[in-house]
């Protein structure tokens, strides 16, 4: 019954802030083209329409530019239409996943020794388990399957043994090493191995920089949100950055606001289900950290932060800018860090049906809720309220965490 009474009130009348809205979603590290997310979209905006009583549909977006759609909805008598435009880097993204298997353990050895010798690993378990966890999680899984494999072989080896020269019943054995490995790849869609180590060692490669040409996409992302926002006919230009797109969405919002001419109360950022700590806590990533502090100090934004503990992926209700040791002594007025608090904006049947599918719940931030609170996604994005409106006078969390582990060398002064 509260969760209803939440969602009653964020339907409730009000004067119409938005009529036109341009959304720019920038992925996580995702190798899928953006139509994954025009589909999810789609199915999940109709399903989230029939549980809370508005309308919304969808049509192609035919103008040239970056792949996008366009959005209508109608709340409670208000029309709004909104453009969204997804921000690819999904070409970097795969050209970083082309290794073999021999070269993903040399990965492995190279991230797992960054993430070490720096101490950021312990740091980040003290700072929240859940990440940690899931950053051992391709190394203990990895070094599983590479043992499986060396069983394997010697059970193999010591089969032949018996008709064949020891050291070529040896090398016979070791033959099954690659194809068992490879043969685990095959069905990484399953388990996200793979996936997660080499996640973790795009991060970590430059000690958390960002690559040449990632830092070249992140100027093109800022050219096309500058260009919305000096589009008179939107209402809002909302940004929304989810997981690693969260400290990319950050850079390129600072590039936009120091470039100037941002009008005030048309920039909006969502930052959903972030893992701003797993690069702002590495040796290198003082860039990253300014433009923290920068964004949470700016008053041409609205910043607003949505995470879940039910999320182990993501550095739940840790305030991004604090955790990083970038809050200014005076001035902080970003992000506004809540819950989606899935346990409650889910019934108990869909939360038990997800629990353990931790990275269909990583996703949950862009799907529908079966008992909705005040976080809706397709209402944010599409509604007729801007974001600032829709939270305005609202409050960090109680639970917010703004604790830092960062040594004070790394911290901004």
């Amino acid at each position: 019954m509260k969760a209803e009474k939440v969602a009653e009130q964020s339907l409730s009348p009000a004067p119409q802030g938005v009529r036109n809205r341009h959304v720019f979603y920038i992925p996580g590290y995702d190798p899928f083209p953006p139509r994954r997310y025009r589909e999810l979209y789609r199915c999940e905006s109709t399903d989230q329409a029939k549980i809370s009583g508005y309308r919304i549909k969808q049509r192609p977006r035919k103008s040239e530019g970056p792949y996008g759609w366009i959005v209508t909805s109608e709340v409670e008598g208000l029309t709004t239409e909104a453009q969204v435009t997804i921000l690819e880097w999904s070409d970097i993204v795969k050209d970083s996943m082309q290794a073999g298997i021999a070269a993903t353990y040399w990965l492995l050895v190279k991230t797992a020794w960054i993430y070490l010798s720096t101490g950021v690993l312990f740091r980040l378990f003290r700072l929240r388990a859940g990440p940690g966890i899931a950053a051992m999680y391709p190394v203990v899984m990895l070094l599983g399957q590479l043992l499986v494999a060396l069983l394997a072989a010697w059970a193999v080896g010591w089969g032949l043994s018996h008709l064949l020269p020891g050291w070529v019943a040896t090398l016979l054995g070791l033959g099954v090493v690659p194809p068992i490995l490879h043969g685990f790849r095959r069905i990484d869609g399953r388990f996200f191995v793979h996936y997660l180590l080499l996640d973790f060692a795009f991060t970590a490669k430059h000690k958390g920089r960002n690559p040449p040409e990632l830092e070249a996409r992140l100027d093109q992302f800022a050219d096309h949100i500058r260009g919305a926002l000096a589009d008179p006919a939107l209402d809002e230009v909302l940004v929304v950055g989810h997981s690693s797109g969260v400290h990319l969405a950050v850079s390129v919002l600072a590039r936009v606001i120091r470039a100037g001419d941002v009008p005030m109360g048309k920039l909006a950022f969502l930052s959903l289900g972030h893992a701003v700590p797993m690069q702002s806590y590495l040796p290198q990533a003082q860039d990253l950290r300014a433009d923290l502090r920068y964004l949470s100090t700016r008053e041409e934004l609205f910043w607003l932060d949505v995470t879940a503990p039910g999320d182990g992926c993501s550095y739940a209700l840790c305030d991004p800018v604090s955790s990083s040791g970038a809050a200014p002594k005076a001035g902080k007025r970003w992000p506004i860090v809540i819950s989606a608090v899935f346990s409650e904006s889910l019934s108990p049947e869909t939360y038990r049906k997800y629990k353990r599918r931790y990275f269909r719940l990583h996703f949950q931030y862009l799907c529908a809720f079966d008992r909705p609170r005040d976080y809706d996604y397709f209402l944010i994005t599409a509604g007729p309220l801007s974001l600032a409106d829709r939270f305005r006078g609202r409050k960090s969390s109680a639970s917010a965490s703004h604790a830092c582990y960062l040594p004070e060398s790394q911290r901004l002064p």
